[in-house]
Order: structure tokens, then C-alpha cells, then sequence
């Protein structure tokens, strides 16, 4: 190594030992500066002031609350039955399917009508035999009592003879009625609507062997359905039948149908504290279908005045229901009891006592912190707040 590399070197090394002790030297500046800046009270401990006006608090106001008790389940319709066949045969003709619109009377379907007219016709024939043997008992009959007057016959013959009259009698009128059966089971061969409705689903298809009350048909009409709603049974003393009841039905989307409560069961489903509640929907344009979820509310009858705050003031956090008030300048976290909701002017019921003239916060504001400063603005009256008023927004100043 030559003199000029070594003194290269060595100037290399005593610039870096100035370097960092120059950095070493700022970093101690600066953290008694900070340190003296905190110690301070200044710019940067300056604490922050939350300003609400009157429109941004509620106060405990007597109220008279009405409850909406919720009901949901699947709707049917109120008129529906199931065809079914009153022969057995062969069934030859279907005329409708599914979805299909019919009338009360119209034919819906056919059976094979063949044996059921040979047995007609044979049921036809032992009656005009029946009648004919009748007519010949009557005659008999006539000439026995004749011959009996004129002490020709016994009274044993004579009784023989209108003892086969009443027999015959009997005959014919047995040969009617299976006659009067057999035309009754060729007019059943043709399957009629037992009312106007639609054809909901088709349980056969032409050519099947069926038994007598095989099911064929289920027709429904949709002109009325009908909901049951499962009610506690603390709620029903509050129900009577006409009250109006709003549904709301999946799939119609802001739409809103009207029911009434047509009628209410006299006792309680078993394995349950909860009575069946029959709700009437009128379905004049067949728009609802059987089976559709609704859901829906019963406005019940107000009840008397009770302490109420509006909806808003009363937030859930953590698992608790609270509400955040002013005391002596400062945010108060306060847990309270809450009972009845009221949608329609959007209060509830306050069950834990506080004072009528507690400011409470009834707008919306995040990252409250409990014991923050907190004052209402000046120059502006504190008044409890109406009902109706709604809650204005919230702004943070310096103090």
C-alpha cells in the first residue's frame, strides 16, 4: 500500500465517525423537543368540544304507543278441492292441463263408457222382466179374490197369491233402483268442475285403469286466499275478526296486499302457546298463488301514555341498548330498559327512569367516547324536542 492510499483511507474513516455523530447528535434535539411539546399544553393537546343546537337532541315525552304484532306464513287459496273418480275403467279423454282456467260444470274428463252400458242394458232388461212378472202376480191376484167370494178357492190360496204380488212388488222396485244406478255411474263417467277455478295438477293420463275415487284432478280457486298465521296467545285477547291486516308477498316488491282476520281458532296447536289466526285476502286479479310467503302487521289499539324517546336517540352497542346523553357539560353512556316500538311516529318506549329534562343525543354520531366535553350551542334554548322534529346533524369544533 502506498502513502496516497493510506491517507485516502484514512480521510474515508474520520468523515463517516463526523457523519454519525452529527446524526446522533439531531436525534437528541429531537427527542427532547418532543418530549418538552408534550409536557406543554399547546396546539396539539388542544381538546376537542362537541357542539349540539336543539334539533340534535330529544328529551322524555309522554306518548301513546301503538303496537304492530308481526304474522307471516304461506297463503292458500280459501276454495280448492280434488276430482276424484266415482267408477272404475279405463280413462279414455282428458280436455285440460295444468294451469288451465275452467268453469263450474265444465267436462274435464272421460271414462270408457262400454261395460258401464251393457250393464245398463242388462239392469234394463231384469226390470221389464220384474214388471212383467209383477203384472202377472196382479192378475192372479185378481181372479184368486174373485174365486175366494164365491167359495171356489181357500183363504190359503188366495193368501199364496197376494203374498207373490207383494213379492213382485218388491222385485220391480229393486230392479229400478239398480237401474237408476247404472245410469247414475254412466252419467259419473263423465268428469265434471265442481267449481270455476284452475287446474292445479293432473293425477292421470288417458288409458290408466283406475279404482272408483282414484284422485284425477285438483282445481282451486284463486278469486280468495287465505293465510294462518300462528299467534301467541298472550297477543289474541288484542285480535277480533275484521281488523285490516297489511301483507307484503315475495316477489311483488314494494307492493302491498290487504287482508282482514276472517276468523280465530278456539284453542291452542298443540306442543305450543300459539293459536292459529285465519287472515282473508281478496285476490280479485288471480295475481297470487298458492303457497307464497307473506308477511305482514296487525295494528293493534294504542294503549295509554307511556315515556317515550324517538327511535333514533336509542342505539345498540356491544350487545346493549344505550343512549347517549349531556350531564353537566359531558357525554353520558346510558343503558336503559326499552318495551313497545311504535313505526308509524317512530318511538319507543323508555322503561328505565330518567330525568323529563336529560338532553338526549337523538342524531347519529360515531365514535362517541363517554366523559368527552360536550355543551349545547349558545344563544339557543334547550326545548324538548316534538315528536315530529327531525334530528338535524352534528358538528365538532375546538373548545
Amino acid at each position: 500500500m502506498t502513502s496516497a492510499d493510506w491517507f485516502t483511507r484514512r480521510r474515508i474513516i474520520v468523515v463517516l465517525v463526523v457523519c454519525l455523530s452529527a446524526v446522533a447528535i439531531a436525534a437528541a434535539l429531537a427527542s427532547r423537543v418532543l418530549a418538552k411539546l408534550r409536557s406543554e399544553p399547546g396546539p396539539l393537546a388542544t381538546t376537542v368540544t362537541l357542539q349540539f343546537g336543539p334539533s340534535d337532541l330529544a328529551y322524555l315525552q309522554p306518548a301513546r304507543l301503538s303496537r304492530e304484532l308481526p304474522v307471516s306464513g304461506a297463503v292458500q287459496p280459501v276454495r280448492q278441492t280434488t276430482v276424484r273418480a266415482k267408477v272404475s275403467g279405463e280413462l279414455k279423454e282428458i280436455r285440460v292441463r295444468e294451469g288451465e282456467a275452467v268453469r263450474q260444470g265444465q267436462v274435464l274428463a272421460r271414462f270408457d263408457t262400454a261395460d258401464l252400458e251393457a250393464r245398463l242394458a242388462d239392469r234394463l232388461g231384469a226390470m221389464e222382466a220384474a214388471r212383467a212378472q209383477l203384472k202377472l202376480a196382479e192378475k192372479t191376484r185378481t181372479t184368486n179374490l174373485a174365486l175366494l167370494k164365491q167359495n171356489f178357492i181357500s183363504q190359503n190360496a188366495f193368501d199364496s197369491a197376494d203374498s207373490n204380488l207383494s213379492v213382485n212388488q218388491g222385485g220391480l222396485k229393486s230392479m229400478e233402483a239398480q237401474v237408476q244406478l247404472a245410469r247414475n255411474a254412466l252419467r259419473d263417467a263423465v268428469v265434471t268442475a265442481p267449481l270455476a277455478g284452475t287446474i292445479a295438477k293432473r293425477h292421470a293420463q288417458p288409458g290408466e285403469k283406475l279404482s272408483f275415487d282414484a284422485p284425477l284432478f285438483t282445481v282451486v280457486d284463486l278469486a280468495d286466499m287465505e293465510l294462518q298465521a300462528m299467534v301467541p296467545a298472550n297477543d289474541i285477547p288484542e285480535l277480533e275478526s275484521g281488523m285490516p291486516v297489511e301483507l307484503a308477498i315475495d316477489g311483488f316488491g314494494d307492493r302491498r296486499f290487504t287482508g282482514s282476520i276472517e276468523r280465530i281458532n278456539p284453542t291452542t296447536e298443540a306442543g305450543t302457546r300459539a293459536i292459529i289466526v285465519f287472515v282473508q285476502i281478496p285476490n280479485k286479479d288471480r295475481a297470487l298463488r298458492g303457497g307464497m310467503f307473506a308477511s305482514g302487521k296487525v295494528t293493534l289499539a294504542a294503549g295509554p301514555a307511556v315515556p317515550t324517546l324517538p327511535q333514533t336517540a336509542v342505539r345498540s352497542e356491544s350487545g346493549q341498548t344505550v343512549i347517549w346523553s349531556i350531564d353537566n357539560g359531558r357525554l353520558v353512556r346510558r343503558q336503559v330498559v326499552v318495551g313497545a316500538r311504535d313505526a308509524t311516529s317512530g318511538r319507543i318506549e323508555i322503561r328505565t327512569p330518567i330525568g323529563a329534562d336529560l338532553p338526549v343525543l337523538a342524531a347519529r354520531v360515531d365514535n362517541l367516547r363517554e366523559g368527552a366535553p360536550a355543551v349545547i350551542k349558545p344563544g339557543q334554548a334547550a326545548q324538548p324536542e316534538s315528536a315530529d322534529s327531525p334530528p338535524a346533524s352534528v358538528k365538532a369544533t375546538p373548545g
